[in-house]
């Protein structure tokens, strides 16, 4: 149990970054879509470069951050060694990508979709080389317990990205607008780059961030272990096919949409899309927080005698509290839709299928632990490419005829059959004993409580309709304390509950 409450602990810590940092970075969302209206396709330029980012950046880490994890908590192995190793590993591959892409960036640009924009391409694939690098350092204070300059380095590269932004496309475009401040701003800024803006800052945050894993990165002797790098790359090169898997079935529908349906209109309607998904990306914000903390967790106490039971526990309370996020997201949608702006509102009938998607992927990282540990990581390359096809299929095949709502049910059903694969060979493999009924006897209330709450009739007033799913959301909450919170180990107050 005191591991538990360790994960615990460490989940919420990284919880709060990834909350705060979220809020932070949602600030930019209103941004964008209040300058770069849904008609423009700005925003459906962001959302295709950066899936293209996220991609990338799966490619070059090469699994290499769970490879970490695995090979640092081995008997026999030297941790120093090991960080060394893939250290070198990730900076020649990091450094071979951009020396290609650069020699090559007209024809690069051109098969993604900006022939007249190369810059785009040629920044973000800079940053991508620098964001794969700086993973092995963030791994390494995730390893050694130092939460507190992770969730420090990530807050700022935030911070920065959103002053700037506001810098180059609010207060700048006034100054520049006005005649009398007009020749100081256009020293700094030119209109015409536009959404170019978007990418150049941040490249410039990612470089700064560099500069602060100075310590991560010096202080011990750089060794090039063959041996070790080949049983790493034997360990990691399936957890690549799985993390590429992972990724298109995150950023496939943003990749496929301009080639499926060409043109502005395409651009449009993955802009509405994109915006109105990030009204639903609190499902993100927890399962990536429980990563961070669960990943170490489960291969540091993998020897444990206990540890099947702690895993089921952890699985529980995970699929718990993303219902809870699940019903307050449905809950205060009518407040929540004001992050982006009212053009893209009709696109928020995709956020509870977005939502569902988002905790069968959840549910299905929780359950990829078996073949990790069994070092079987081959059977997530299998579970992965098989729900990854399945989305691939539904977006090609639905997309010209049910536009952005194909993707958003082409995310569900590749979620879901990765998930239940999983679910159904683990069970044959490595056999954890989940409390399957106390799972969907919560999963039964949520999906009733969100029922009532997307039927409510639109002719009520907000206020009713918001008190009503006040009401329901806190029946769920009580149900939870009731039955599965450990009021006891709760700070503080917990004394006064230790009779629970």
């Amino acid at each position: 149990m005191a591991n538990l409450r360790t994960l615990f602990r460490d989940t919420a810590l990284y919880g709060a970054s990834s909350i705060i940092g979220r809020f932070l970075n949602y600030l930019l969302v209103p941004l964008y879509t209040a300058k770069l209206s849904a008609a423009s396709g700005g925003y459906g330029v962001i959302s295709n470069v950066y899936a293209y980012t996220a991609l990338l950046l799966v490619l070059l880490t090469f699994g290499m951050e769970t490879t970490f994890f695995r090979f640092v908590n081995k008997e026999g192995t030297d941790a120093k060694r090991t960080y060394s190793t893939i250290l070198i590993m990730i900076s020649t591959i990091a450094a071979t990508f951009v020396t290609l892409v650069l020699v090559f960036l007209k024809p690069v640009a051109t098969f993604a979709g900006y022939p007249d924009h190369p810059d785009y391409v040629g920044i973000m694939c800079l940053c991508v080389a620098l964001d794969a690098f700086q993973c092995i350092p963030f791994a390494y204070l995730r390893q050694n317990k130092r939460p507190v300059k992770f969730v420090a380095l990530k807050l700022l590269f935030i911070v920065l990205n959103i002053t700037f932004n506001v810098v180059y496309f609010v207060a700048l475009p006034a100054l520049f607008a006005n005649e009398a401040t007009h020749s100081f701003a256009s020293v700094f800024y030119d209109p015409s780059v536009g959404v170019g803006y978007v990418f150049r800052i941040n490249l410039f945050c990612t470089l700064l961030i560099t500069f602060f894993f100075w310590k991560e990165l010096t202080g011990f002797r750089y060794v090039f272990d063959r041996a070790l790098c080949r049983r790493m790359l034997s360990y990691s090169w399936p957890i690549l096919l799985l993390g590429l898997a992972g990724i298109l079935n995150q950023t496939a529908d943003k990749i496929l949409y301009p080639y499926v349906m060409p043109g502005d209109e395409g651009r449009i309607q993955l802009g509405i899309y994109s915006a109105a998904t990030k009204v639903a990306m609190i499902m993100a914000m927890i399962t990536q927080a429980f990563r961070y903390a669960y990943e170490p967790f489960v291969f540091g106490s993998a020897a444990e005698s206990n540890s099947r039971e702690t895993y089921a526990k952890a699985m529980k309370f995970f699929i718990i509290f993303t219902l809870l996020a699940f019903l307050a997201v449905i809950a205060y949608i009518d407040v929540l839709k004001y992050i982006i702006a009212p053009d893209y509102w009709e696109g928020l009938k995709v956020v509870p299928i977005v939502m569902a998607a988002e905790i069968m992927m959840g549910i299905y990282f929780n359950l990829s632990f078996w073949y990790k540990l069994a070092d079987k990581t081959i059977y997530g390359a299998l579970f992965s490419g098989i729900g990854c096809a399945v989305l691939v299929t539904v977006n090609i095949i639905f997309i010209p005829r049910y536009g952005y709502m194909a993707c958003a049910w082409a995310g569900f059903a590749g979620y879901a059959t990765a998930m239940l694969l999983s679910y159904f060979v683990g069970r044959k493999k490595y056999p954890i004993p989940y409390p399957l009924r106390q799972i969907f006897v919560y999963m039964a209330i949520a999906a009733a409580f969100t029922a009532i709450m997307l039927l409510l009739p639109h002719s009520l007033p907000k206020a009713v309709r918001i008190a009503a799913n006040t009401v329901l959301l806190a029946l769920f909450v009580a149900h939870i304390i009731y039955h599965d919170f450990p009021l006891s180990g709760l700070p503080v107050v917990g004394k006064y509950f230790k009779g629970r």
